[in-house]
């Protein structure tokens, strides 16, 4: 299960972030996947919240977001969301396409307790 390593590298980010001092304070983690980043969303969380648990930050919720799959065809220029995994134009039926979102995984966001 790769999500445990990655659920460690996001809790490093945030780590490197934030003072220790307010690792209390942490109160979401905002994260961006792309839907082709090979992440199982159910399987990242529960891996971060074991180990979150061993921290200061025990109470910090991981918020997810999808990145759709957006390709440009490279022959009539059209961009389009990928459906049903068809990587074809839908307008030209090219298969000559070029990826622009779908593989991010990115920690975009971290929230503080606001005093």
């Amino acid at each position: 299960m790769h999500e445990l390593g990655i659920a460690r590298n996001i809790l490093d980010i945030v780590q490197h972030s934030v003072p220790v001092d307010r690792y209390p304070e942490v109160k979401w983690i905002r994260i961006r996947i792309g839907q082709l980043s090979g992440i199982v969303p159910d399987s990242l969380d529960f891996c971060f919240s074991a180990i979150i648990s061993e921290t200061d930050m025990r109470q910090a919720i991981l918020k997810m977001e999808t990145v759709p799959t957006v390709s440009l065809c490279r022959d009539c220029e059209h961009q389009f969301t990928v459906e049903e995994f068809t990587f074809t134009c839908p307008s030209c039926n090219s298969a000559n396409l070029e990826l622009l979102s779908g593989r991010e995984l990115e920690v975009v966001d971290i929230e503080l307790v606001d005093d």
